[in-house]
């Protein structure tokens, strides 16, 4: 019974380790070429992997879609615990400095991730309302962490222009940093990716601080 406990435990772990080594080929092959333009067959093809192994994992091109926006969801969120723990000792104009810093710092290590969340928001639109669903969630908690920042910064700290709503401003800054990423991977050869962020973030703060 051990034995064969064992083995199960191993086949499991084996199974995980290649759901997550599809998903990485996947958002790559994704941010590259699109949802549309990339089929199922390309993507096992890419991986060698038989298309049966492939659809064993993932039954659908949604399906593999479905769980990869789960799994960059979750380390997007792991690399703001610390950050989320250290806001109430920081201003406002801290805590939003700080947030759009550490999204320029992964993105910038993981530029495929961001690329592959803003095809899939521009593709998944008027494509699939499921996979729309999914990521308008993911990128609406990422919209409510910076609203929350600029609540702060309107009531508490007074460091924030009360004219603008929280909720519109953070949507702004969100999609402010998909699109330019997909901008700057378009002029990559002449626009290097730190300076343009920089000086994004630097518009969108200022933007907003109360003079």
């Amino acid at each position: 019974m051990r034995k064969e406990a064992a083995k199960r435990e191993i086949k499991q772990e084996r199974a995980a380790r290649t759901r997550v080594e599809i998903m990485e080929a996947a958002i790559t092959l994704f941010a590259r070429r699109g949802i549309l333009a990339t089929t199922m067959a390309e993507l096992a093809k890419a991986i060698r992997m038989t298309p049966g192994a492939l659809y064993w994992h993932f039954p659908t091109k949604e399906d593999l879609l479905l769980s990869a926006i789960e799994e960059l969801h979750g380390r997007f969120l792991n690399e703001f615990k610390e950050l989320i723990e250290e806001q109430r000792k920081l201003t406002a104009r801290q805590q939003l400095e700080a947030l759009l810093g550490r999204t320029q710092q992964f993105l910038r290590a993981h530029r495929e991730y961001g690329i592959f969340f803003g095809m899939v928001a521009a593709e998944s639109a008027d494509m699939n309302d499921r996979v729309a669903a999914s990521i308008r969630e993911k990128l609406g908690l990422y919209v409510e962490m910076a609203a929350n920042i600029i609540r702060y910064g309107q009531r508490k700290s007074k460091e924030f222009r009360e004219d603008l709503d929280p909720g519109t401003a953070a949507h702004a800054i969100i999609g402010g940093f998909l699109g330019s990423l997909m901008h700057q991977n378009l002029f990559r050869d002449s626009l290097a990716y730190d300076p343009a962020y920089t000086t994004l973030t630097g518009l969108m703060v200022d933007g907003i601080v109360k003079r």
